[in-house]
């Protein structure tokens, strides 16, 4: 899936913060759930307008980031 139909940047949604595509969900509250515990299935039943197909799309694109060969560049420009 390619990223601009699974995340979207306008300054217009959400003061410009990433959100999933069709939606007003943000992808960090995604990340929050995950790390607070939530499984997928009760994220999804949250927020509807997230597809599975969407949610696990941006899961393989956070692995691909931060598995690449390229991650300390990854770490070297986030912090």
């Amino acid at each position: 899936m390619d990223l601009k139909n699974l995340i979207n940047i306008d300054p217009e949604v959400l003061g410009g913060q990433p959100v999933f595509t069709g939606t007003r969900v943000p992808v960090e509250s995604f990340f929050d759930h995950l790390e607070a515990g939530i499984t997928l299935d009760e994220f999804l039943e949250d927020f509807p307008s997230v597809s599975k197909e969407q949610a696990i799309a941006v899961l393989d694109i956070a692995n691909k980031l931060i598995t690449s060969e390229k991650v300390a560049q990854f770490y070297e420009a986030t912090s």
